[in-house]
């Protein structure tokens, strides 16, 4: 499989215009990588929207269930699920108002980079967000 993922500086200038992330799957035990990683990004001054239908709050903000249930635009979604659920968070993400579709670190599915791709999105797949965004500062 060959995906095309933005360069470090690419992803830089993405981080940099990027304000709001909504994360999918976050958790609100902060052993959790994706609790860790999601307070990283809310310390470094994006507004962070967990997406998760287990929780009622993480990190000081309320959750919501779904990607569909958020009002406004979305800079990234940052999805913290198995792979074999990127197709079905690709599915809603198209519903939505966002411009990046972002996994975590193993998170890879063919078939969502593939949707998303073929209808103009900008498709992060196994990267972190948090070490890319020290990297790129």
């Amino acid at each position: 499989m060959t995906m095309e993922i933005p360069t470090r500086a690419e992803l830089g200038k993405i981080l940099k215009k990027s304000k709001r992330i909504a994360v999918v799957g976050l958790s609100d035990n902060p052993e959790r990588t994706s609790n860790m990683v999601s307070k990283a990004m809310q310390d470094a001054g994006y507004e962070i929207i967990p997406v998760n239908p287990t929780i009622d709050e993480t990190l000081g903000v309320k959750a919501v269930k779904s990607l569909k249930e958020i009002e406004g635009h979305i800079d990234i979604v940052n999805v913290f699920r198995r792979s074999e659920y990127l197709m079905d968070v690709a599915k809603d993400f198209i519903e939505m108002d966002a411009d990046v579709f972002w996994s975590q670190l193993g998170c890879v599915s063919e078939e969502a980079y593939n949707f998303l791709k073929d209808r103009g999105y900008t498709v992060v797949m196994d990267r972190c967000i948090k070490v890319e965004h020290a990297l790129t500062k």
